[in-house]
């Protein structure tokens, strides 16, 4: 169901979100029984809707020709129009960009996230299910973009990295997070991050620039230094500073945030930026499709939570693999926190026992996850 046009059963429900593909799929039969269709404008096309079947047929954000849609309205398809009121779109098809949740004098982000403060405890329904709409339509864009295969595993190798949101830029924990994911893209895989500030930033920065001199890692963390706390002056700035001056030929990474945690700036780094409203089921989704590893930097509870919620799904094969967990940084996770330990002695007799490292160099890291690829579970 997620993606282009798939060859299903006519029993089976469809979602076609280009015009093309609907171009394509009309040619092949009449039938638009169990269709769903996204963001369309049919507007100056020549449709024949007399000739098409309409039986349980959902239009989300589509555009028609008044009499079209008064046609298709009696014949019982579902419409679905663009609300006017909320300042998001629930039925977009794309990936969100840095540049786009930061546009505006009084920014998109922070016009959603002003929005979703004042209704997140509100039980009115039509937000409720524009918000879960708007998940889904994320969660569908999400599988595309890393390419989910019919084995279960992405064609992206998505290699997650997460710490803590209030490490400064000045930490050596930054730096070390920033030069690890620098060295895990050069290697081929693709990092993905929370998306915000601290150890998240640090991964998508490293990633944007993989196959760049380590001076240029060095510099663009300096440049950034100049407010390295998220509630200081010039903070995005610093960083569209870096970002223009490098994005040329960058490396590719993913942001995966949420505005439950709205007054955290997403950072600028990565590539495309699926951010959800329920924080429950970004976590959970993050975690699910690092398939090929998750590097933990030193964090306080999010971290330490995400650590069990990954834990959780080794244990039981819930996504079917078993992946990679590295502690970045002994001390922090064998003598200062004992979660390593702990971790370990919860994994005896399963399958991602062997998979645990606890490391403190970025080519260790990177030699782990190397030698460690996702195993199918049971």
């Amino acid at each position: 169901m997620i993606g282009k046009v798939e060859k299903q059963s006519s029993k089976a429900s469809q979602m076609i979100k280009e015009i093309e593909d609907f171009k394509t799929f009309i040619r092949g039969g009449i039938s638009l029984r169990n269709c769903t269709f996204q963001q369309l404008d049919f507007r100056g096309l020549n449709i024949n809707w007399n000739t098409l079947e309409i039986d349980n047929t959902f239009f989300l954000g589509c555009l028609f020709e008044p009499s079209n849609r008064l046609h298709l309205l009696s014949r019982g398809a579902t419409i679905f129009d663009n609300p006017s009121n909320i300042p998001y779109m629930p039925f977009r098809k794309k990936l969100y960009t840095w540049q786009e949740l930061l546009e505006g004098e009084i920014t998109s982000d922070l016009e959603i996230y002003k929005h979703f403060a004042i209704n997140r405890s509100n039980t009115n329904i039509n937000e409720a299910l524009w918000q879960r709409i708007h998940d889904h339509a994320i969660d569908d864009a999400l599988t595309e973009y890393i390419e989910m295969g019919d084995s279960g595993l992405p064609g992206k190798r998505c290699v997650g990295m997460m710490g803590g949101h209030g490490v400064s830029r000045t930490s050596s924990h930054y730096r070390l997070a920033a030069i690890t994911a620098k060295k895990v893209t050069e290697a081929g895989y693709f990092i993905v991050s929370g998306g915000g500030p601290g150890i998240m930033e640090a991964a998508n920065l490293g990633a944007f620039l993989a196959h760049k001199s380590d001076n240029s890692l060095d510099d663009a963390i300096r440049h950034m230094s100049l407010a390295p706390n998220y509630t200081d002056d010039g903070f995005i700035k610093y960083s569209i500073d870096v970002f223009n001056q490098y994005n040329f030929d960058a490396g590719e990474s993913l942001a995966i945030p949420t505005w439950f945690y709205g007054h955290e700036p997403s950072n600028v780094f990565a590539s495309r930026i699926a951010k959800y409203f329920s924080n429950s089921i970004r976590e959970d989704t993050l975690l699910a499709i690092c398939l090929w590893g998750v590097i933990y930097a030193p964090g306080s509870a999010g971290t330490v939570q995400e650590i069990f919620m990954d834990a959780a799904q080794n244990h039981y094969g819930t996504f079917g693999y078993i992946s990679p967990m590295i502690f970045l940084d002994s001390q922090h996770y064998e003598y200062e926190t004992g979660l390593y330990s702990m971790i370990r002695r919860l994994s005896r007799g399963k399958t991602y026992h062997d998979l645990l490292a606890c490391l403190d160099k970025p080519e260790d890291v990177l030699e782990h996850l190397k030698s460690h690829p996702p195993v199918p579970a049971g």
